[in-house]
């Protein structure tokens, strides 16, 4: 009886009248349609977080919200973001997380100067060292991409830390069929809507891992539903000259994780004992100035940012965001949901994507699927 009272949701949410008087607000660290991040400290105690806040609404659907923090909630990791406490007032929602200040993984590749094949190898153990724990902990990401990568510090040797948990799921009987995820990382069974299981994740690491030794994703197409037919196929190449001073190991490690078939694809245990993570097979010579420069190409970074939500009376989808000229954006058509930045074909989940360029003349990047390389 009393392990049923602590899950119960409403147990661990501490009410609040004023966030600010538990709070001191410093900035504003990012925001979205329905949220706002500030980097706060805590008046009792002069430790700094980030602060969630999420405005309560008819558009915001609890069911989201309550997945995202009963995950957080049951996860414990170093290598993972951590929910410190929760707060509930009569507007907000408030989560209280660990401060995460060392940046996005590709600024700091860009950044380094230098960079190799073993430094992208320490990267992908961290994240195969968490995502085995969230697997044994019956918990799919279903999201990971490098923008969910983030420093732990701006030290040089700063741990990477997974967030995001919008997208993961407690999985029931290892099974699960709701078809979400970004385009260019998702696996081949979530776009034919079979039923998958946690080794999607293991497919996306497979994706980051090609990503940071060319700077470029594997597959990359001009219109969604090409991109969506190769990756269904499993079609990809390690072409020329990016890939030539590329090691086999490396390449080979990247065959075993994008395995078309989820059941031979390697799991986060087999992915950690193979000689490119646990060896001394990723080579020491510098890749920077190829990688660096496909990055730059390929991976411009998302300023103007929206959440869609379906539309309950017209086909297409509404953008509800806070862009400047979001109502040029009002009303798209269907496809561009695809086009865009995630896609989940779950009407209970929010739709969110990134806007590239200009509202009036709307393309897509290499982030949904299209790469360019010269």
């Amino acid at each position: 009886m009393g392990r049923k009272e602590e899950d119960d949701s409403s147990s661990w949410k501490k009410q609040t009248s004023n966030i600010r008087k538990t709070f001191i607000f410093m900035e504003a660290l990012g925001s979205g349609a329905f949220s706002e991040v500030f980097l706060v400290k805590k008046r009792s105690t002069g430790k700094l977080f980030a602060l969630k806040c999420i405005k309560k609404s008819p558009l915001t659907r609890d069911s989201s919200l309550e997945n995202e923090i009963a995950v957080l909630k049951k996860i414990k990791h170093e290598n993972i973001v951590t929910l410190e406490d929760i707060y509930e007032s009569t507007t907000h929602f408030y989560l209280v997380m660990q401060l995460v200040s060392g940046g996005e993984l590709f600024d700091r590749i860009l950044e380094r100067g230098v960079y190799t094949e073993k430094d992208a190898s320490v990267v992908i153990h961290q994240v195969l060292t968490a995502v085995k724990y969230l697997h044994e902990n019956g918990i799919v990401h279903r999201d990971l991409k490098p923008e969910n990568l983030l420093y732990l510090t701006p030290e040089e040797n700063s741990k990477i830390m997974i967030t995001d948990f919008g997208l993961s799921k407690m999985e029931q009987n290892g099974i699960m069929s709701t078809a979400c995820g970004t385009p260019g990382y998702v696996a081949p069974e979530v776009l034919a809507q079979k039923p998958y299981s946690k080794a999607v994740d293991c497919w996306s690491i497979g994706v980051i891992t090609y990503i940071l030794l060319c700077g470029y994703p594997p597959f990359y197409e001009e219109t969604e539903s090409k991109l969506f037919e190769k990756i269904k196929e499993g079609y990809y190449e390690f072409e020329s000259p990016f890939w030539d001073d590329i090691s086999a190991s490396a390449k080979d490690f990247i065959r075993h994780l994008l395995e078309k078939n989820p059941s031979t694809r390697f799991t986060c245990e087999e992915a950690l004992r193979h000689p490119w993570i646990n060896g001394n097979t990723a080579l020491h010579r510098d890749i920077y100035p190829s990688v660096s420069a496909q990055i730059q190409k390929n991976f411009s970074h998302f300023t103007n940012k929206c959440q869609l939500l379906p539309s309950s009376n017209k086909p297409g989808f509404s953008c509800v965001g806070k862009h400047p000229k979001a109502e040029i954006l009002q009303r798209l058509p269907e496809n561009w949901m695809q086009l865009l930045f995630t896609v989940c074909w779950d009407s209970d989940s929010l739709l969110r994507c990134a806007l590239v360029g200009s509202p009036q003349t709307l393309h897509y990047s290499s982030l949904a699927g299209k790469g360019e390389r010269e």
